[in-house]
């Protein structure tokens, strides 16, 4: 008798998991294209200085191109920054993987995501992305069990 896969765990939303989290998901660009923005901004913003216009205004929006520049230039510690001062740093957070689809609850979101509804499932060094048509969530093999691992790559054959 055969009976349904279902897995339950709970981690916690922490610097480490934020970091890998990242590091699994992001690919970084360090390439001068990713600056072209934050060039032209400060570019704008300097041409501006020598025009009638309003000099705080110029000055401001050269400021905005060395802020978008530090945030390219230190976008992992930007994000990560972001995320621990986000309310749900530091919850607890009950991962749920079943037959029907991978299902996250914690004080501030109950969301499941069907396995119909993933387009792709990646495997990488340290877990799993799952891409859907508008976003990417990722598991960590941190909180996975050795069969929940293998029931999600059965799952990558399916796809």
């Amino acid at each position: 008798m055969n009976t349904a896969f279902s897995f339950s765990t709970s981690y916690i939303l922490d610097h480490t998991h934020f970091s890998e989290c990242y590091s699994q998901s992001v690919t970084i660009d360090t390439s001068i294209k990713a600056y072209y923005k934050s060039i032209g901004i400060f570019l704008a913003g300097f041409i501006l200085i020598f025009t009638e216009l309003n000099k705080y205004l110029a000055w401001f929006i050269l400021c905005l191109g060395v802020i978008e520049a530090l945030n390219v230039y230190y976008n992992k510690a930007w994000w990560l920054m972001r995320q621990k001062l986000s309310k749900a740093a530091g919850n607890t957070v009950n991962l749920t993987i079943n037959e029907t689809g991978v299902t996250v609850k914690s004080i501030y979101i109950d969301s499941t995501t069907l396995w119909i509804d993933i387009n792709e499932i990646q495997q990488t060094e340290k877990g799993f992305l799952l891409k859907l048509t508008n976003s990417t969530s990722y598991i960590s093999n941190r909180c996975l069990s050795d069969d929940a691992k293998n029931y999600i790559i059965k799952r990558i054959d399916i796809k």
